[in-house]
């Protein structure tokens, strides 16, 4: 199934850089709050990360969920990301973070592929910067709390 919308609706780019204050004030915080309270920080990111990942793969349960005969792939790849999400939870909150970072790296590559079968392309270049600066301000206070930076 096809969409025929070409432009990305304006309530949805606002809503979508919205999403990116958690990232980034809770990234910019775990570089300035004191060692003491950096793994609250920490984890708060890494949750709300985990929770965005999740939100991506249901997109693509919600794509299967149109089409009549519904691609394994889509459904796979609907459920995957949440599942990674879990086991980023599950781990040090550094390596956590990280896996959030790859997960929405492999996102935003498998969404380039998928979303132009359903004519989603307009929703690629606002996928591309959401994407780009979650991904940095997960990376970075990965880095930090491994010892990598500073």
């Amino acid at each position: 199934m096809r969409f025929s919308n070409t432009r990305t609706p304006p309530v949805a780019l606002l809503l979508g850089f919205c999403g990116l204050v958690p990232f980034v004030t809770l990234s910019a915080l775990s570089f300035v709050v004191s060692s003491a309270h950096r793994p609250a920080v920490t984890f708060s990111l890494l949750a709300y990360g985990a929770t965005i990942v999740s939100f991506l793969g249901a997109i693509h349960w919600g794509l299967a969920m149109v089409e009549n005969v519904p691609s394994k792939r889509q459904l796979f790849w609907g459920v995957l990301p949440s599942l990674l999400a879990w086991v980023s939870l599950l781990v040090q909150v550094e390596w956590g973070l990280l896996v959030v970072a790859a997960v929405l790296l492999l996102c935003l590559v498998l969404d380039y592929q998928i979303y132009p079968d359903f004519g989603l392309d307009h929703w690629l270049g606002m996928r591309l910067i959401l994407s780009i600066v979650a991904i940095v301000s997960t990376v970075l206070p990965a880095l930090l709390g491994l010892g990598v930076l500073f």
